[in-house]
């Protein structure tokens, strides 16, 4: 896993005094991801160095700097853990509440007026409280990230991070709710308990096979959207970057042979979209033969991993097993999509030197361009449930708004994320 550190070094203002302390930092291996002036004065200059470890902090590094005579190390921090310090989400009201006026207006005794109203006529609900514009994440810890079963409590930052990305690109109130370890009966029945107070459900970072249960059931169950975001957000994202990818070469996706290594929750959330989408020829890759029996059962085809690599046009790559793929299986003109986050089946610059046309990791084809447009589209269009069409639909939004080489658009323009919902609730 890569870990950036920052460092306040502190060196002698003189020439090639900076050069010395940089040659320090690459005789140690290490990648210089920032570099810039603190402070200045005539004698010594402080710079903040930002740096990308592999595993643990090389405490060499230290040792080789101070000893140089010219500069000296005078601080250190963990830039991830900082912007973690504290959480990274609150609440805030919506409303001023900056009289007695106001108080007995949002709080008692005005609320009773409109608790008795939506008694009243349940759909007022919608107008007068924050429900439907509120979707709970929901998850119990037993496939974060590329991390695995680590536990609900150790996935809470990746929840936080949801609901912020949520409220920053959709305006849309994220609840995490985290789950002890569970059997697919009680996340059902929790959640079923629980849904009247949202607009939404999104299941995170559940693990399979009983994420698929759990979706299926809440969908037939709930009269509001639920999304498994690991499975239908990442295959949103995948396709379009595909889209993108294989309109840039001239070749048609529908027609290429893609293959599928990992059929998890987003590996059979990918190859399903595919073959709704119109892939007419799809191979997957896994150790569970539950996982192939799936996958078959959807239209895929099973193969070894020496096949898949053998014959496919396209790999997609969703193990959580870093370096999977080795250098001297990419054949020339592939293109590979290796998905596991933090760490890659193959780095992008190694799939490229050996011949790969594209390459992408999950770092660049990542979900956070799907779930805040769906479920924005969703909730504006009253959605009961997302489709198969309101998933292509934010696809094909997403690829046609990529720029120039680029195979999906900025996630941080909010515009994206406007136009996704745009086209998902023309597509409800």
């Amino acid at each position: 896993m890569k870990i950036p550190e920052v460092y306040l070094i502190e060196v002698v203002h003189a020439p090639g005094n900076l050069s010395k302390v940089l040659q320090v930092v690459g005789n140690e291996g290490l990648t210089i991801e920032g570099l810039q002036i603190i402070e200045r004065t005539q004698q010594k200059t402080i710079w903040e160095l930002t740096l990308e470890f592999d595993e643990q902090v090389n405490d060499h590094l230290f040792d080789g700097i101070n000893e140089l005579g010219i500069a000296h190390v005078i601080g250190r921090s963990d830039r991830v853990m900082n912007r973690h310090h504290g959480g990274k989400i609150h609440t805030v009201s919506k409303t001023p509440i900056g009289s007695w006026q106001a108080l007995r207006d949002v709080y008692t005794p005005g609320v009773a007026r409109v608790c008795l109203a939506i008694q009243d006529a349940p759909a007022m609900a919608r107008q007068y409280t924050n429900i439907y514009n509120t979707v709970a994440i929901v998850t119990d810890g037993t496939a974060i990230l590329g991390l695995g079963d680590i536990g609900a409590l150790a996935g809470m930052p990746v929840m936080e991070g949801k609901s912020a990305l949520f409220s920053q690109l959709a305006d849309i109130s994220g609840i995490p709710i985290l789950l002890q370890p569970s059997t697919p009966d009680e996340i059902v029945e929790t959640v079923q308990r629980i849904a009247m107070g949202f607009g939404a459900i999104q299941l995170e970072d559940i693990a399979a096979p009983g994420c698929f249960e759990i979706e299926k059931r809440l969908c037939e169950a709930l009269d509001i959207p639920v999304l498994h975001d690991d499975q239908h957000g990442t295959a949103v994202v995948t396709l379009a970057a595909l889209c993108s990818a294989t309109e840039q070469v001239g070749v048609s996706l529908n027609d290429s042979v893609v293959g599928h290594i990992g059929l998890g929750a987003a590996g059979i959330g990918i190859t399903r979209l595919l073959i709704k989408y119109g892939v007419k020829r799809m191979l997957g890759s896994d150790l569970s033969e539950q996982a192939l029996k799936r996958f078959v059962s959807q239209g895929g085809e099973r193969a070894t991993l020496d096949e898949l690599m053998k014959t496919c046009d396209i790999v997609v790559a969703t193990t959580g097993v870093r370096g999977l793929i080795k250098p001297e299986m990419v054949r020339e003109g592939q293109m590979i999509f290796a998905l596991t986050n933090p760490d890659p089946e193959i780095e992008p610059t190694v799939a490229l030197q050996h011949g790969a046309r594209f390459a992408a990791d999950g770092k660049n084809v990542n979900n956070v361009l799907a779930f805040p447009g769906l479920f924005r589209g969703a909730l504006d269009a009253r959605a009961k449930e997302f489709t198969d069409a309101m998933l292509i639909a934010a696809a094909e939004r997403l690829s046609a708004l990529a720029k120039g080489e680029h195979l999906i658009p900025d996630a941080l323009d909010r515009e994206v994320h406007n136009e996704v919902a745009k086209a998902v609730a023309n597509a409800v």
